[in-house]
């Protein structure tokens, strides 16, 4: 066996335990402590305010920036790809009519009238049990759906006009306060337009309508997907064996217009940069193929250590939660030892973590 072989059968011997590590990760493998003061409660008076951690993957190398040094990271050859989802006011507030609290969190609307949702009681409701809500609405209990409850809204108001009159905005669990008038402008992107995430796509909060037209002066072309992001964002990985983890469902639109861009960008020799693992996951979702094609539908992606990525070269994204599937995502795309010192960085530097907490910029 001459050099040239040897060394072909080292490199495949390589890769070949790199894929066995990656696929043997853990959920443990992605715990880190967070002090509890770096979760943001509230988001800066100014969007644009937030700091921005440079992770260079090829490298490792970190850079402290400030968010609106984002203009100058970025070429006019650059395609930005935005998830234009639009946060509804998606948890209510009710009672039975035996007088027991209910708690509603609406996770889908599937028509006009009827929506899947979360719901919180002392006892859970059984099926034909009446909610009574604010201002007269009330809901009724159809029937079950895993840990879901399927509901059907009385009266001539849809799901959405209700929750637009006595909805409040679901704010994540780790922000430990209520929702208040601040929340309605803020836990939502300048550029929302679909209406059906439970949750923000957080890395657009930090985009103002001023920043957005910069970019557009200076030729950076941009497009939009869909991701309606749901509350099973929020849920913890609850196995250690990554494998065996059951991913939530999102509902996810990539039009041939976004399609076009992507093709056009990579043609010219820009960049993809996509704003958040959202924007990620719609984009990677659309390209099982191999390549990205038009789509639409739920998408149960998970991408872990290992992942080849299609469509994305750069990602804009904030910090995200102890062994959650997004901290997956993210070690996935920038390299697990890459995100591991890059947490550590920004803890010991006290960045603003999670919603409405500070962004990282990705280079895989």
């Amino acid at each position: 066996m001459n050099f040239f072989q040897l060394s072909n059968v080292f490199l495949s011997v390589i890769i070949r335990n790199n894929l066995v590590l990656s696929r043997a990760m853990k959920k443990s493998d992605f715990n880190y402590h967070l002090p509890e003061h770096l979760i943001a409660q509230y988001p800066l008076a100014d969007r644009v305010s937030s700091r921005l951690l440079c992770l260079d993957g090829a490298n490792g190398n970190l850079r402290d920036r400030q968010f609106s040094d984002f203009i100058d990271l970025v070429e006019p050859d650059d395609l930005l790809v935005f998830n234009d989802t639009k946060v509804i006011p998606a948890r209510l507030f009710g009672q039975k009519q035996t007088g027991g609290k209910v708690e509603i969190l609406i996770e889908r609307i599937v028509d006009r009238y009827e929506a899947i949702a979360h719901v919180r009681a002392s006892k859970s409701p059984k099926a034909g049990t009446i909610i009574e809500l604010d201002r007269d609405y009330r809901c009724e209990v159809w029937g079950r759906e895993d840990d879901l409850f399927r509901l059907r809204f009385d009266g001539d108001a849809g799901v959405l006009d209700i929750l637009e009159s006595i909805g409040h905005i679901p704010l994540p669990p780790y922000i430990d306060r209520a929702d208040d008038a601040v929340d309605l402008e803020r836990y939502q992107t300048v550029f929302a337009k679909e209406a059906g995430a439970v949750a923000a796509p957080t890395a657009g909060l930090h985009f103002s309508q001023a920043i957005l037209d910069r970019l557009e002066a200076k030729g950076v072309h941009k497009t939009f997907v869909t991701l309606h992001v749901g509350s099973g964002t929020f849920q913890p990985v609850r196995v250690e064996d990554l494998s065996q983890h059951l991913m939530h469902k999102e509902y996810y639109a990539v039009s041939p217009e976004t399609v076009q861009a992507v093709e056009q960008v990579k043609a010219r020799g820009g960049r993809v940069i996509a704003i958040g693992t959202t924007a990620v996951r719609a984009l990677e979702s659309a390209s099982k193929t191999g390549r990205l094609e038009p789509g639409l539908g739920d998408t149960d992606l998970f991408i872990t250590p290992g992942y080849r990525f299609v469509s994305v070269d750069v990602l804009l994204t904030n910090f995200h939660l102890p062994e959650s599937t997004l901290l997956m995502l993210v070690s996935a795309f920038a390299g697990y030892d890459n995100i591991m010192k890059a947490y550590r960085h920004a803890i010991e530097q006290e960045y603003r973590f999670f919603s409405y907490g500070d962004a990282m910029l990705l280079m895989r």
